[in-house]
């Protein structure tokens, strides 16, 4: 793999200089015939913004190296990322808070057992197979974290966003969870509780939040589509249509 990694690199810089591009000032070939330590400092720089960033040279060398013994199969983890991202995404989570929206007895079954509820949509998989569910209330805000690394319902919710994964989120969430919302345009006044919820990988979390006020009559599936990822993760609280306000 660090082979690779290596000829990835070269061959980057090689085709770089060939196309002879420049510092801003200098053609870097013509840098090249001399020792200048700034002009080197631009080249260094700009070969490497150019360059993917190092997490994703390690997967493609793997994922190459992998394809290259035949254990792994290229078209069939595309074929993965794509549905996780296109065609799950966040439509199962959403489905099922719609459903928790209209249904007074599903949301209590979802609120007991989580796990079980889901199923009865034929969402239960990977990473469900111990989800609690908690509500959001006029006074209850619920927030959910991974602070040890990333868990998260992806069977509900899709692909994790990167943010979800860094180490600001995952340590702020639980030090300064109002600022961490306030980040996120979500405002709390000092009456409405925050609840932090720190995932593992025995426990994941779904946040059910509010139904908006006025939307008594619109169908299930409409409802589902004002359903977002961050909602549903707590970083996001007011679900209301474009153009209405609560």
């Amino acid at each position: 793999m660090l082979f690779l990694l290596a000829v990835g690199s070269a061959e980057a810089c090689h085709e770089a200089l060939e196309e002879g591009q420049t510092t801003g000032h200098q053609n870097w070939d013509d840098a090249m015939t001399e020792f200048d330590p700034k002009k080197l400092s631009h080249i260094h720089h700009a070969l490497h913004s150019d360059l993917p960033s190092e997490p994703a040279l390690r997967t493609k060398a793997l994922e190459s190296l992998l394809t290259e013994k035949k254990l792994l199969d290229a078209a069939a983890i595309d074929a993965w990322i794509e549905m996780y991202r296109d065609e799950i995404g966040p439509k199962r989570g959403a489905a099922v808070v719609a459903r928790a929206w209209i249904d007074p007895a599903f949301k209590e079954r979802l609120l007991a057992d989580g796990t079980s509820a889901i199923a009865e949509l034929g969402f239960a998989g990977h990473a469900t197979g111990h989800l609690q569910a908690v509500e959001n209330t006029l006074t209850v805000h619920n927030l959910v974290v991974c602070t040890l690394c990333s868990c998260y319902p992806f069977s509900l919710l899709g692909m994790s966003p990167a943010w979800y994964k860094s180490n600001e989120y995952r340590a702020r969430a639980v030090r300064d969870p109002r600022g961490v919302l306030k980040e996120f345009g979500v405002e709390l006044g000092a009456e409405t509780q925050v609840r932090v919820w720190d995932s593992t990988s025995e426990r994941r979390y779904l946040v059910v939040p509010q139904r908006p006020v006025g939307l008594e009559g619109w169908e299930e599936g409409a409802l589902a589509e004002l359903v977002t990822r961050n909602s549903m993760i707590g970083t996001q609280r007011d679900l209301y249509p474009s153009g209405m306000t609560s």
